[in-house]
């Protein structure tokens, strides 16, 4: 027999007698110098995952740390009000970026404080957008739950890492290890953002990725420009001309087969996504730039958020160094990228680049391949219960209504739910365009914590009734 439902204004009331308190044990934990991609950092990562389990078994969750080849994973987990209550699995991460260039910040960037920024509060630490401050809106609606009803309406399970800031090289092993643990009716995914200050988003799709470097050898060692100029292969010309023939002149990938599987967008959504009202002059203006450089007649949101792309993220070769040195290189590499949208195989995509950059390569040259990995892209249905559900919650706390949107990155993590455990994921994040995370001076507005709790008790609210 289910149980009567929780009320949820009280659990509104107390969270907001709470936020001085709320405030202070995010600050411990934002203290915690846990940078995953440094060794030295070792022992705070496990601090931060230990505060974690610490702070969730003082309000009743059963929660661990796990150990694995790299940093510890948290995992916890809480009854409902019934067996048959609506089951979910939150995923935070505790690891944070480094803090270079130290010189740029304004403060101790482990010192967090409550700072006024052009008339807004903001909360001012690294890892205060991404991820700590965002985890700890959900704990915090938790927390709010079971002071004024003793439980939480819905089954909840949390997993929090710390290495999502470097790979997450222990992630898929340790959900294989522990998938029946671990699969809930949908995963929770708190590391995103809001479409403003007072418009809510619900991410309902996040680009795949596939990562290739590339190595073209030519000569048995460096030549002098001189006296082999004109004569003998230079790898940083076949490399440029390789990399220049991706694209055509419209914009347009030229890699066969590359838009296999890749469907218009519907008018009704592109309709949708051009009411929010975005602009190629605001999305670009903000960089320095102004005109869209990808597909020809298409929008900045279409083209960052369903449609695939070809991206040369760096290229290497020859003397770099101070001065100048007047060599053919006997190499030269670079390093590609392509997003991928719905209906693109990753592995078919990697297979065509390597046979386009094969059939580029002169008879006495050659080339070599080294994957950086690879994943498809993720669609949530704008109609299934979950996303129907948290946009009422979400549009019930903030100004506007909640836009369901698209996002141009890769979340490796939602496709690994997918895949491993079977679970859509409902991604809903408080964080803003201009948090700088992973930049100095990071920071997370006050609103966006303390109305991101409110907001995950309301999703609380609504999928137990689901």
């Amino acid at each position: 027999m289910t149980k009567p439902a929780l009320s949820l204004e009280p659990v509104l009331d107390a969270l907001d007698s709470a936020v001085d308190d709320s405030i202070e044990r995010l600050f411990s934990l934002l203290r915690i110098r846990s940078i995953s991609t440094d060794p030295a950092y070792k022992d705070d990562c496990r601090a931060a995952a230990n505060w974690l389990a610490g702070d969730l078994a003082s309000i009743g969750f059963d929660a661990s740390v796990r150990d694995t080849d790299g940093h510890p994973m948290v995992v916890a987990h809480h009854d409902g009000p019934s067996a048959d209550a609506p089951h979910v699995l939150f995923y935070g991460h505790y690891d944070v970026q480094p803090v270079d260039p130290l010189d740029l910040w304004h403060d101790d960037p482990f010192d967090p404080r409550v700072k006024t920024i052009g008339g807004t509060d903001v909360i001012s630490a690294r890892g205060a957008s991404d991820d700590k401050g965002q985890l700890m809106t959900f704990v915090e609606a938790c927390r709010a739950y079971k002071a004024v009803h003793g439980a939480l309406p819905c089954r909840v399970s949390i997993l929090f890492e710390g290495e999502e800031e470097s790979g997450s090289p222990s992630l898929k092993p340790f959900l294989k290890a522990n998938a029946d643990e671990l699969k809930a009716d949908v995963a929770l995914v708190c590391d995103t953002s809001m479409w403003n200050a007072e418009t809510p988003s619900i991410s309902g799709s996040l680009r795949g990725l596939v990562g290739e470097e590339i190595t073209i050898h030519a000569a048995d060692r460096d030549l002098h420009s001189g006296y082999f100029g004109g004569a003998a292969a230079n790898p940083l010309h076949i490399l440029s001309a390789v990399l220049a023939a991706m694209h055509d002149e419209t914009g347009r990938v030229t890699i066969p087969h590359f838009y296999d599987g890749v469907e218009e967008v519907p008018a009704q959504q592109l309709e949708s996504w051009k009411a929010l009202g975005m602009t190629d002059e605001a999305f670009l203006g903000e960089i320095g730039l102004k005109h869209p450089s990808g597909e020809r007649g298409r929008s900045v949101l279409e083209l960052t958020w369903a449609r695939p792309t070809a991206e040369v993220n760096g290229m290497i070769g020859g003397y770099t160094g101070e001065g100048f040195k007047t060599v053919i290189p006997a190499k030269a590499s670079a390093k590609v990228s392509f997003r991928l949208v719905a209906g693109q195989d990753p592995q078919a995509i990697r297979d065509n680049f390597r046979a386009f950059v094969r059939a580029r390569i002169p008879g006495d040259c050659s080339v070599e391949f080294a994957e950086h990995g690879a994943g498809p892209a993720n669609i949530l249905a704008a109609d299934s219960p979950a996303v129907l559900a948290a946009k009422a919650a979400l549009s019930d706390e903030w100004p506007m209504p909640a836009a369901v949107i698209g996002m141009g990155g890769s979340i490796p993590i939602v496709g690994d739910f997918k895949r491993m455990l079977g679970m859509d994921s409902l991604l809903v994040g408080f964080a803003l365009s201009d948090d700088r995370i992973h930049s100095p001076n990071e920071k997370y507005n006050l609103a966006s914590f303390t109305k991101g709790q409110r907001s995950w008790a309301r999703i609380l609210d609504a999928l137990a009734s689901t």
